[in-house]
Formats: structure tokens, C-alpha cells, sequence
């Protein structure tokens, strides 16, 4: 056991916890520990496409939105690594996905607070300290970090439809694309599932290659169009301190509601990339069929393997037509997403945890998930709570700012409390009074 007791234990290291490290680590008295059970830094490796960019720009690094003169900044990477000038002649604010990743990594080399190939298998509380008991994933060795805080940072795992459940090893997800993409260019057909970035990534990077392999492409979709990306500036002041403000007092209800409507403005798909496609499609046209097809409004609702065909035999609804269909298909490739799945090492503690009515996280303002309101915090499980902010890494920095604060009792890192022109809530008096506004 390590008997020394730091003020905060971080476990899963990721790009949120990765900048919280990083804004941590200057800090004078502040002492943190972040636990991963992985082998080192790798942000969605299945995914790193050649041409697939973020979706933020650069400025929504791991530290510049709280502070802009950290070493750990993406401007310092590209200055540190020769590239700047590179960067600054590509005249885009958007970084590769590849370029993130190895920024990422070029960070964590540099934090000896990170403590890779640790599997926590339990976290206990006593006398007033949280201990995360965790084995060495190589050694074999047993060990204990014990800290007055502690930071829940283990992210999203794949989800796949209930109905994809018992062919589950067969079925490939969107998690594992490049690891899959040999094989699957062997079949003679493959069908993506999925209404979002990844979706069209792996149907745009399949399109390339059809008339070399041969193989039929399909992209099915429930959405009722192949949603954009919502990027206007008014939309985007809806990852702000005020509409968290806003939305974190709706009533749990209306909450829930909302993120079913509000899902295209985080989900959606890059524009530049939708037009890559139809451009893509028509050129390709001009040399012959494309042998591909692609749907809206069709909901995957039954999936079954036929071990003689070799084949996925899809049940799939058109919702406007209220009509359904089959598909034979070779591969089966999930862009369905990645949903929050609560660690089991957090039994031990569910006492100590707040919970809403539907059983989640009970996430307060601050982030914190404990009755007290000051002792466990949550990245990236508050979707529910404080809304479609909680996945962009544009407002990782906010966020870190808040956990930084409400750990140390200081807050090092100035917080923005207003920075968007349009107001979200009713004013204060009375809704039947009409608010007057002066000229």
C-alpha cells in the first residue's frame, strides 16, 4: 500500500483526465495520481483514418481554453516538434485525428503523475480516504492509492442494438474499424449501421476501394436525413457556462427530452465530408454503377447469422413507410455509438453515490456525484445532467477548471461565467409580464 494520500485520485486517462493532469501539474500543493489499466496513451486507435480530422479546432487542446501559456498547449507541441510553421501554412483550424493522438502522447511523456497498466478492481472508503486497490497489469503486483478526492474518468464503451446482442462476436464496430478493414474487404457485401461521423468515415473509406474488391456497400440509417454537423455560432453558444447553468435546473424530464432532439447537434456529420461523398459517388457514376446503397429512415430491428450462407440476415423498418424488409448481408460493421457504462470497482462506495430516478449519476453543478457534493467527480458521464457540453473538448477546460477548484479550494484557473450573447432562460418575473426591452 501506498501510504501516502494524495488529494485526488483520477482514474481512466483519457483526453479529459490527460488535460486535467496537465493543468494539475504546475499547480504548487496540489497533488494528484491518475490510474489506466491500458499500456499508454491511445485515443481511439480503431478510427485513425488518413483524412479524418476532429471535429473541434485546435484551440480545443488539453490546455489552452483555461490556459493559454501552458507548455502543454498544441502550439507548443508543433513548435517543439518543428511543425508550426507547417501548420500555420495549412491555414486550418481543424487538427488530423492522427495529430491529436500523437499530441496526446507527447503530453503524457512528460506527466510522471500517470500510472499506466493499473486495473482497478475496487475502491473503498476509510477513515475519511478513498482507496483504489488496483493490480499492475504485467507484474501481477497489488497496490493501493489512497486520496481525499477521487475523479471518474474511464469513459464510453461500443454500444450495439439489443438486437445484435447474440451475434455479438461476430459483428464489428466502429471501436475496432481499422483492425477489421482487411478482413471486411474480403466479403462480398458489407453494411454499415449508424447515423453519425464515424458512419460516414467507414463508408466514405470503404467507397474508395468498391470496384478493386468488388463488394456491395450499404449505409442504413434511422436518422431522417444524413444530419450535418450543426455548426452555427448561435448553435454552438449552446456549449457554454450558460446553458449548462440552464439546462442542469430543467427538471430531470425535460432533460431527457431534450437530448433525444438535441442528438444532430453533437452527432452529426462533418459537411465537408458529406459532399467528399456525393463527389466521391458521382465521380465514380461516370465510370459506371456504384454498387451501393444508402438509406434514411431505416431502423435496424432484428440481426441474425446463417452459418451456411456465411451471411447476416438483417430485419430492417423504413419508418415513413411503416414497411419492412430484409437484407442479406457478409459483414456487419456498428457505428452506433459508445454509451456510459458505470465501473464495477465503484460497488464497494454506492453508498456514497447520489442517484437520480432513473438510477444515474445525480450530478451536481460542480460535477460531483457524492452526498456531500465535494468528494467524487464525474468526466464525460453527465450527458444527462448537464448536457450535449459534457463529450466536447472544446469545454473540457471549463470543466477541469471546476474540478480544480472544488478539489483544491482555489481557483487557479479563472472560470467564465457568461460568454454567450443569447440568454436560454425566461426572465426572472413573473411569465405572464412581458419583459421590456429598452431601445
Amino acid at each position: 500500500m501506498h501510504s501516502k494520500i494524495h488529494d485526488f485520485v483520477a482514474i481512466g486517462i483519457g483526453p479529459f483526465n490527460l488535460g486535467l493532469a496537465c493543468l494539475a501539474a504546475p499547480l504548487p500543493g496540489m497533488d494528484g495520481v491518475f490510474l489506466d489499466k491500458a499500456e499508454g496513451f491511445n485515443w481511439h486507435p480503431g478510427m485513425l483514418l488518413d483524412s479524418a480530422t476532429l471535429q473541434t479546432p485546435f484551440l480545443a487542446d488539453l490546455v489552452t481554453l483555461a490556459d493559454p501559456t501552458s507548455r502543454f498547449s498544441f502550439l507548443n507541441y508543433l513548435k517543439t516538434t518543428g511543425r508550426i510553421y507547417g501548420f500555420y501554412i495549412k491555414e486550418d483550424f481543424f487538427m488530423m485525428r492522427h495529430e491529436y493522438n500523437q499530441y496526446c502522447q507527447w503530453v503524457a511523456a512528460q506527466l510522471p503523475a500517470l500510472r499506466w497498466q493499473r486495473y482497478v478492481e475496487r475502491v473503498s472508503h476509510e477513515d475519511g480516504v478513498y482507496a483504489v486497490h488496483c493490480v499492475h497489469t504485467r507484474s501481477g503486483e497489488r497496490e493501493v492509492y489512497r486520496g481525499r478526492h477521487l475523479v471518474l474518468g474511464t469513459g464510453t464503451v461500443p454500444w450495439l442494438p439489443a438486437c445484435c446482442h447474440d451475434v455479438a462476436d461476430r459483428v464489428g464496430h466502429s471501436a475496432s474499424y481499422l483492425a477489421d478493414k482487411a478482413e471486411l474487404q474480403q466479403k462480398r457485401s458489407i453494411t454499415i449501421i449508424g447515423s453519425g461521423q464515424s458512419a460516414a468515415e467507414i463508408y466514405y473509406d470503404l467507397l474508395q476501394d468498391i470496384e478493386h474488391h468488388g463488394y456491395r456497400l450499404n449505409w442504413f440509417t434511422r436518422s431522417p436525413r444524413f444530419f450535418p454537423l450543426e455548426y452555427s455560432k448561435l448553435t454552438l453558444e449552446m456549449t457554454s457556462p450558460e446553458y449548462i447553468d440552464y439546462f442542469h435546473r430543467l427538471p430531470m424530464a425535460r432533460r431527457d427530452e431534450l437530448m433525444q432532439q438535441q442528438k444532430g447537434l453533437y452527432k452529426g456529420i462533418n459537411l465537408s465530408l458529406i459532399n467528399a461523398i456525393y463527389d466521391t459517388l458521382y465521380n465514380k457514376r461516370l465510370l459506371g454503377e456504384v454498387d451501393s446503397r444508402l438509406m434514411t429512415n431505416t431502423a435496424l430491428q432484428s440481426c441474425r447469422y446463417d452459418e451456411a450462407s456465411g451471411s447476416f440476415r438483417l430485419g430492417l423498418y423504413q419508418q415513413e413507410q411503416d414497411a419492412s424488409f430484409e437484407l442479406d448481408s457478409e459483414a456487419l460493421v456498428l457505428a452506433t455509438g459508445y454509451r456510459y457504462r458505470e465501473p464495477a470497482f465503484l460497488q464497494p462506495i454506492a453508498a456514497r453515490i447520489r442517484r437520480d430516478a432513473r438510477g444515474r449519476f445525480e450530478v451536481g453543478r460542480n460535477y460531483s456525484i457524492d452526498h456531500a457534493g465535494s468528494e467524487i467527480f464525474v468526466q464525460n458521464a453527465e450527458l444527462h445532467s448537464h448536457g450535449l457540453a459534457t463529450p466536447d473538448l472544446g469545454m473540457a477546460c471549463y470543466r477541469n477548471a471546476w474540478l480544480i477548484r472544488a478539489i483544491s479550494g482555489v481557483e487557479h484557473y479563472p472560470i467564465e461565467q457568461r460568454i454567450a450573447f443569447q440568454q436560454f432562460a425566461a426572465p426572472l418575473q413573473a411569465a405572464s409580464v412581458p419583459e421590456r426591452l429598452s431601445a
